[in-house]
């Protein structure tokens, strides 16, 4: 195969129904910082928001009635590097006041589901360190994957193996 030469994600654009709002949950909850404002006819149309550890920009656009269509889906899945760091990010969002499904096992790495943005948006997260080797050249093929990794997670905290 004759792939393209490809650099990574370059951002992830979400449409909010109100900038300052989203902007300051981001920046509080998470880390990021506005980086570039885009201004159309004289209004603050979008941000743009780096993480100070890296990954792809993550891009605020003013669009009301997209937000409120989109409310309630992952659309992507913010990289934490390891199980630990996981654990510390559910104590911060814990600590600020924000409910979330709690660390669980996930197909090869650990998941951090259920946390909602102001539009309600859900912002998972999942490590990019796996608790299992991931072949490469297949495809996995996962089959009720919430049941398989709740009863992977049970067998680890038992000291037993699950498949």
């Amino acid at each position: 195969m004759n792939a393209p030469e490809l650099d990574g994600i370059h951002h992830v654009k979400l449409p909010v129904s109100d900038l300052a709002r989203s902007r300051e949950w981001y920046e509080s909850r998470l880390g990021f910082v506005a980086a570039i404002e885009f201004i159309e006819q004289g209004r603050l149309a979008g941000v743009s928001m780096r993480h100070p550890n890296g990954g792809p920009e993550l891009a605020l656009r003013l669009d009301p009635e997209r937000a409120a269509r989109a409310a309630g889906f992952d659309y992507f899945s913010i990289g934490v590097p390891s199980q630990e760091a996981m654990d510390a990010l559910a104590l911060r969002l814990t600590g600020v006041g924000e409910s979330h499904g709690g660390v669980h096992f996930a197909t090869v790495g650990w998941i951090l589901p259920g946390l909602y943005d102001p539009d309600g948006h859900e912002v998972r997260f999942y490590t990019t360190e796996h608790h299992r080797g991931v072949p490469t050249g297949e495809v996995i093929r996962v089959e009720n994957p919430r049941e398989a990794a709740e009863a992977r997670e049970r067998a680890v905290r038992e000291g037993t193996r699950a498949g």
